[in-house]
Protein backbone atom coordinates (compact mmCIF):
# COMPACT_ATOMS: atom_id res chain seq x y z
CA UNK A 1 0.00 0.00 0.00
CA UNK A 2 1.54 3.71 -1.01
CA UNK A 3 1.60 6.42 1.79
CA UNK A 4 -0.65 7.84 -0.31
CA UNK A 5 -3.45 5.13 0.20
CA UNK A 6 -2.48 4.92 3.70
CA UNK A 7 -2.99 8.64 4.73
CA UNK A 8 -6.49 8.35 2.70
CA UNK A 9 -7.20 5.33 4.98
CA UNK A 10 -6.38 6.60 8.00
CA UNK A 11 -8.51 9.86 7.22
CA UNK A 12 -11.24 7.51 6.63
CA UNK A 13 -10.63 5.85 9.63
CA UNK A 14 -10.85 8.96 11.55
CA UNK A 15 -13.73 10.37 10.75
CA UNK A 16 -15.74 7.04 9.30
CA UNK A 17 -14.92 5.19 12.70
CA UNK A 18 -16.83 7.84 14.92
CA UNK A 19 -19.64 7.96 12.74
CA UNK A 20 -20.29 4.48 12.62
CA UNK A 21 -20.07 4.23 16.84
CA UNK A 22 -22.41 7.12 16.49
CA UNK A 23 -24.83 5.98 13.67
CA UNK A 24 -24.88 2.41 16.22
CA UNK A 25 -25.62 3.89 19.31
CA UNK A 26 -27.92 6.54 18.05
CA UNK A 27 -30.04 3.59 15.91
CA UNK A 28 -30.31 1.50 19.24
CA UNK A 29 -31.37 4.18 21.24
CA UNK A 30 -33.78 6.01 19.34
CA UNK A 31 -34.52 4.57 15.46
CA UNK A 32 -36.84 6.93 14.77
CA UNK A 33 -35.35 9.92 15.69
CA UNK A 34 -32.46 9.11 13.78
CA UNK A 35 -33.98 7.74 10.33
CA UNK A 36 -36.10 11.61 10.62
CA UNK A 37 -33.02 13.37 11.20
CA UNK A 38 -31.50 11.39 8.32
CA UNK A 39 -34.07 12.23 6.30
CA UNK A 40 -34.32 15.62 7.12
CA UNK A 41 -30.25 16.20 6.37
CA UNK A 42 -31.00 14.74 2.82
CA UNK A 43 -33.82 16.60 2.27
CA UNK A 44 -32.14 20.28 3.64
CA UNK A 45 -28.65 19.10 1.66
CA UNK A 46 -31.24 18.59 -1.58
CA UNK A 47 -32.18 22.52 -1.12
CA UNK A 48 -28.16 23.46 -0.44
CA UNK A 49 -27.32 21.69 -3.32
CA UNK A 50 -29.91 22.86 -5.93
CA UNK A 51 -28.64 26.47 -4.87
CA UNK A 52 -25.29 25.93 -4.43
CA UNK A 53 -25.05 24.34 -8.06
CA UNK A 54 -25.88 27.76 -9.40
CA UNK A 55 -22.73 29.25 -7.33
CA UNK A 56 -20.41 26.55 -8.54
CA UNK A 57 -21.34 27.32 -11.86
CA UNK A 58 -20.17 30.83 -11.22
CA UNK A 59 -17.99 30.90 -8.56
CA UNK A 60 -16.58 27.53 -9.08
CA UNK A 61 -16.14 26.82 -12.86
CA UNK A 62 -16.07 30.88 -14.21
CA UNK A 63 -14.32 32.15 -11.24
CA UNK A 64 -16.61 34.60 -10.93
CA UNK A 65 -16.99 36.32 -7.41
CA UNK A 66 -21.08 36.74 -7.12
CA UNK A 67 -21.07 37.54 -3.55
CA UNK A 68 -24.94 38.67 -4.34
CA UNK A 69 -26.20 34.81 -4.86
CA UNK A 70 -27.82 34.40 -1.53
CA UNK A 71 -29.96 38.32 -2.80
CA UNK A 72 -30.92 36.19 -5.89
CA UNK A 73 -32.08 33.65 -3.91
CA UNK A 74 -34.35 35.37 -1.69
CA UNK A 75 -35.62 37.79 -4.56
CA UNK A 76 -36.64 34.57 -6.71
CA UNK A 77 -38.47 32.98 -3.25
CA UNK A 78 -40.44 36.97 -2.91
CA UNK A 79 -41.14 36.09 -6.59
CA UNK A 80 -42.23 33.20 -6.72
CA UNK A 81 -44.29 33.69 -3.62
CA UNK A 82 -46.50 36.75 -5.29
CA UNK A 83 -46.87 34.47 -8.48
CA UNK A 84 -48.10 31.55 -6.43
CA UNK A 85 -50.51 33.70 -4.29
CA UNK A 86 -52.20 35.47 -7.72
CA UNK A 87 -52.34 32.19 -9.90
CA UNK A 88 -52.17 29.33 -7.36
CA UNK A 89 -49.75 27.39 -9.56
CA UNK A 90 -46.69 25.93 -7.78
CA UNK A 91 -44.92 25.22 -11.27
CA UNK A 92 -45.92 28.51 -12.82
CA UNK A 93 -44.00 30.26 -9.60
CA UNK A 94 -41.07 27.76 -9.70
CA UNK A 95 -40.58 29.38 -13.32
CA UNK A 96 -41.42 32.69 -12.08
CA UNK A 97 -38.39 32.56 -9.55
CA UNK A 98 -36.12 30.93 -11.99
CA UNK A 99 -36.33 33.49 -14.50
CA UNK A 100 -36.48 37.08 -12.35
CA UNK A 101 -33.23 35.45 -10.76
CA UNK A 102 -31.81 34.85 -13.76
CA UNK A 103 -32.33 37.81 -15.50
CA UNK A 104 -31.20 40.23 -12.94
CA UNK A 105 -28.28 37.63 -12.52
CA UNK A 106 -27.54 38.39 -16.45
CA UNK A 107 -27.95 42.01 -15.76
CA UNK A 108 -25.07 41.85 -12.78
CA UNK A 109 -22.86 39.96 -15.16
CA UNK A 110 -23.73 42.04 -18.29
CA UNK A 111 -23.44 45.29 -16.95
CA UNK A 112 -21.02 45.08 -14.28
CA UNK A 113 -18.68 41.72 -14.23
CA UNK A 114 -18.14 40.76 -17.53
CA UNK A 115 -15.90 44.27 -17.57
CA UNK A 116 -13.68 42.84 -14.09
CA UNK A 117 -12.95 39.25 -15.51
CA UNK A 118 -10.01 38.05 -13.22
CA UNK A 119 -10.49 40.72 -10.56
CA UNK A 120 -11.29 38.54 -7.87
CA UNK A 121 -11.39 41.66 -5.31
CA UNK A 122 -13.52 44.51 -7.10
CA UNK A 123 -15.54 41.75 -8.03
CA UNK A 124 -15.56 40.85 -4.04
CA UNK A 125 -16.64 44.24 -3.09
CA UNK A 126 -18.69 45.09 -6.25
CA UNK A 127 -21.17 42.24 -5.64
CA UNK A 128 -21.25 42.48 -1.48
CA UNK A 129 -22.71 46.02 -2.40
CA UNK A 130 -25.31 45.05 -4.63
CA UNK A 131 -26.13 42.35 -2.16
CA UNK A 132 -27.10 44.90 0.36
CA UNK A 133 -28.89 46.67 -2.23
CA UNK A 134 -30.90 43.55 -3.26
CA UNK A 135 -31.97 43.11 0.22
CA UNK A 136 -32.71 46.59 1.26
CA UNK A 137 -34.93 46.73 -1.68
CA UNK A 138 -36.64 43.36 -1.21
CA UNK A 139 -37.29 44.59 2.56
CA UNK A 140 -38.71 47.36 1.27
CA UNK A 141 -40.96 46.04 -0.83
CA UNK A 142 -41.92 43.28 0.96
CA UNK A 143 -41.13 44.37 4.67
CA UNK A 144 -40.20 42.19 7.69
CA UNK A 145 -42.83 40.04 7.43
CA UNK A 146 -42.02 35.87 7.13
CA UNK A 147 -43.71 34.52 3.79
CA UNK A 148 -44.26 31.02 3.88
CA UNK A 149 -46.29 29.36 0.27
CA UNK A 150 -48.08 26.68 0.34
CA UNK A 151 -46.63 23.64 -0.71
CA UNK A 152 -48.36 22.51 -4.26
CA UNK A 153 -52.09 20.03 -3.37
CA UNK A 154 -50.16 17.02 -4.80
CA UNK A 155 -47.50 17.32 -2.43
CA UNK A 156 -49.92 18.63 0.88
CA UNK A 157 -49.72 16.34 3.64
CA UNK A 158 -47.46 13.68 4.81
CA UNK A 159 -46.91 10.05 3.43
CA UNK A 160 -47.91 7.54 5.88
CA UNK A 161 -47.52 4.21 6.70
CA UNK A 162 -43.62 4.15 6.19
CA UNK A 163 -41.91 1.66 8.26
CA UNK A 164 -40.18 2.82 11.35
CA UNK A 165 -41.19 6.65 11.31
CA UNK A 166 -44.83 5.81 10.27
CA UNK A 167 -45.31 9.83 8.34
CA UNK A 168 -42.84 11.73 6.68
CA UNK A 169 -43.88 15.25 4.65
CA UNK A 170 -44.73 14.26 0.73
CA UNK A 171 -42.86 17.78 -0.03
CA UNK A 172 -39.68 17.62 1.95
CA UNK A 173 -39.43 14.02 0.16
CA UNK A 174 -39.78 15.49 -3.05
CA UNK A 175 -36.63 17.60 -2.48
CA UNK A 176 -34.64 14.62 -2.88
CA UNK A 177 -35.88 13.73 -6.16
CA UNK A 178 -35.62 17.78 -7.36
CA UNK A 179 -32.04 18.02 -5.99
CA UNK A 180 -31.33 14.35 -7.84
CA UNK A 181 -32.65 16.04 -11.33
CA UNK A 182 -31.07 18.96 -11.21
CA UNK A 183 -27.99 17.77 -10.22
CA UNK A 184 -28.07 14.77 -13.07
CA UNK A 185 -29.16 17.62 -15.86
CA UNK A 186 -26.41 19.94 -14.75
CA UNK A 187 -23.95 17.37 -14.74
CA UNK A 188 -25.61 16.36 -18.71
CA UNK A 189 -25.22 19.79 -19.67
CA UNK A 190 -21.32 20.44 -18.59
CA UNK A 191 -19.93 16.86 -19.81
CA UNK A 192 -22.20 15.52 -22.60
CA UNK A 193 -23.10 18.84 -24.48
CA UNK A 194 -21.19 21.44 -26.54
CA UNK A 195 -22.42 23.90 -24.66
CA UNK A 196 -20.87 22.33 -21.68
CA UNK A 197 -17.31 21.86 -23.65
CA UNK A 198 -16.95 25.61 -24.54
CA UNK A 199 -17.69 26.69 -20.94
CA UNK A 200 -14.84 24.50 -19.71
CA UNK A 201 -12.76 25.48 -22.15
CA UNK A 202 -13.33 29.13 -21.82
CA UNK A 203 -12.13 28.99 -18.52
CA UNK A 204 -9.28 27.12 -19.31
CA UNK A 205 -8.26 29.40 -22.07
CA UNK A 206 -10.46 32.05 -23.00
CA UNK A 207 -8.11 33.70 -25.89
CA UNK A 208 -8.22 30.38 -27.76
CA UNK A 209 -12.12 29.83 -27.16
CA UNK A 210 -12.76 33.73 -28.71
CA UNK A 211 -10.10 33.05 -31.34
CA UNK A 212 -12.05 29.98 -32.96
CA UNK A 213 -15.09 32.08 -33.06
CA UNK A 214 -17.05 31.55 -29.87
CA UNK A 215 -18.47 34.51 -28.68
CA UNK A 216 -17.12 34.23 -24.92
CA UNK A 217 -19.20 36.87 -23.65
CA UNK A 218 -22.77 35.72 -24.69
CA UNK A 219 -21.59 31.97 -23.64
CA UNK A 220 -20.57 33.02 -19.68
CA UNK A 221 -23.56 35.41 -19.77
CA UNK A 222 -25.78 32.40 -20.27
CA UNK A 223 -23.41 30.34 -18.21
CA UNK A 224 -24.10 33.46 -15.40
CA UNK A 225 -27.59 33.58 -15.70
CA UNK A 226 -28.44 29.61 -15.73
CA UNK A 227 -26.52 29.62 -11.92
CA UNK A 228 -28.65 32.67 -10.66
CA UNK A 229 -31.74 30.93 -12.13
CA UNK A 230 -30.91 27.80 -9.88
CA UNK A 231 -30.45 30.28 -7.22
CA UNK A 232 -34.38 31.33 -7.71
CA UNK A 233 -35.42 28.08 -7.98
CA UNK A 234 -34.10 27.30 -4.74
CA UNK A 235 -35.66 30.32 -3.49
CA UNK A 236 -39.02 28.59 -4.11
CA UNK A 237 -38.44 25.81 -2.70
CA UNK A 238 -37.10 27.53 0.46
CA UNK A 239 -39.85 29.55 -0.02
CA UNK A 240 -41.96 26.70 1.38
CA UNK A 241 -40.15 24.92 3.57
CA UNK A 242 -37.89 27.75 5.23
CA UNK A 243 -40.19 30.43 4.77
CA UNK A 244 -38.89 34.22 3.37
CA UNK A 245 -37.80 36.28 5.26
CA UNK A 246 -34.59 39.32 5.78
CA UNK A 247 -31.39 37.34 6.76
CA UNK A 248 -32.24 34.00 4.79
CA UNK A 249 -29.84 35.70 1.75
CA UNK A 250 -27.27 35.81 3.80
CA UNK A 251 -27.56 32.29 5.19
CA UNK A 252 -28.02 30.49 1.89
CA UNK A 253 -24.89 32.60 0.86
CA UNK A 254 -22.92 30.95 3.74
CA UNK A 255 -24.25 27.44 2.71
CA UNK A 256 -23.17 27.71 -0.80
CA UNK A 257 -19.73 29.10 0.02
CA UNK A 258 -19.33 25.75 2.56
CA UNK A 259 -20.69 23.51 -0.19
CA UNK A 260 -18.14 24.64 -2.98
CA UNK A 261 -15.48 24.74 -0.79
CA UNK A 262 -15.91 21.24 1.18
CA UNK A 263 -16.54 19.78 -2.03
CA UNK A 264 -14.32 20.89 -4.82
CA UNK A 265 -14.59 24.30 -6.82
CA UNK A 266 -16.11 23.62 -10.68
CA UNK A 267 -17.74 20.10 -9.53
CA UNK A 268 -21.09 19.35 -9.18
CA UNK A 269 -20.77 15.85 -7.87
CA UNK A 270 -18.48 17.85 -5.04
CA UNK A 271 -21.53 19.98 -4.72
CA UNK A 272 -23.47 17.40 -4.34
CA UNK A 273 -21.05 15.60 -1.65
CA UNK A 274 -20.81 19.06 0.25
CA UNK A 275 -24.34 19.59 0.40
CA UNK A 276 -24.89 16.50 1.97
CA UNK A 277 -22.40 16.89 4.28
CA UNK A 278 -23.44 20.17 5.50
CA UNK A 279 -26.99 19.37 5.38
CA UNK A 280 -26.27 15.98 7.24
CA UNK A 281 -23.97 17.89 9.58
CA UNK A 282 -26.89 20.72 10.58
CA UNK A 283 -30.14 18.39 11.05
CA UNK A 284 -27.99 16.29 13.43
CA UNK A 285 -26.12 18.81 15.50
CA UNK A 286 -29.50 20.13 16.08
CA UNK A 287 -31.10 17.12 16.96
CA UNK A 288 -28.21 15.57 19.43
CA UNK A 289 -26.00 18.47 20.54
CA UNK A 290 -27.69 21.91 19.77
CA UNK A 291 -25.41 24.25 21.72
CA UNK A 292 -22.44 22.99 19.09
CA UNK A 293 -24.42 22.36 15.94
CA UNK A 294 -22.89 25.33 14.22
CA UNK A 295 -19.13 24.35 15.59
CA UNK A 296 -19.83 21.16 14.19
CA UNK A 297 -20.15 22.66 10.49
CA UNK A 298 -16.65 25.02 11.30
CA UNK A 299 -15.36 21.86 11.90
CA UNK A 300 -15.71 19.76 9.06
CA UNK A 301 -14.72 23.50 6.83
CA UNK A 302 -11.13 23.31 8.77
CA UNK A 303 -10.90 19.59 8.95
CA UNK A 304 -11.52 19.41 5.29
CA UNK A 305 -9.19 22.39 4.50
CA UNK A 306 -6.61 20.92 6.41
CA UNK A 307 -6.08 17.87 4.53
CA UNK A 308 -7.69 18.65 0.87
CA UNK A 309 -7.40 22.23 0.60
CA UNK A 310 -8.98 22.23 -3.15
CA UNK A 311 -12.21 20.78 -1.92
CA UNK A 312 -12.80 16.91 -1.77
CA UNK A 313 -13.03 16.50 -5.46
CA UNK A 314 -11.54 19.25 -6.13
CA UNK A 315 -8.72 19.53 -8.72
CA UNK A 316 -5.34 21.73 -9.43
CA UNK A 317 -6.57 24.93 -11.35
Amino acid sequence: MTRRARSLLAVWLLVGGPVAVFSIWALVENPRLYVVTLLNGLTLASLYFIVASGFTLVFGLMRNVNLAHGSLYLLGGYVGYVVAARTGWWPVALGAGFLSAAIAGLAIQWLILRHMQGQELRQTMVTIGLSIVIADILLWVFTGQVHQMEAPSFLQGPIRDIPLIRAYSAYRLSLLFMGIAIGVLLWLLLNRTRIGAMIRAGVDDRGMLSAAGVNVNLLFAFTFALGAGLAGIGGVIGAVELSMVPGEDTRLLLASLIVVIVGGMGSVVGAALGAVILGLAETFGLAYAPTYSVVLTFLILVGVLAFRPRGILGKAA
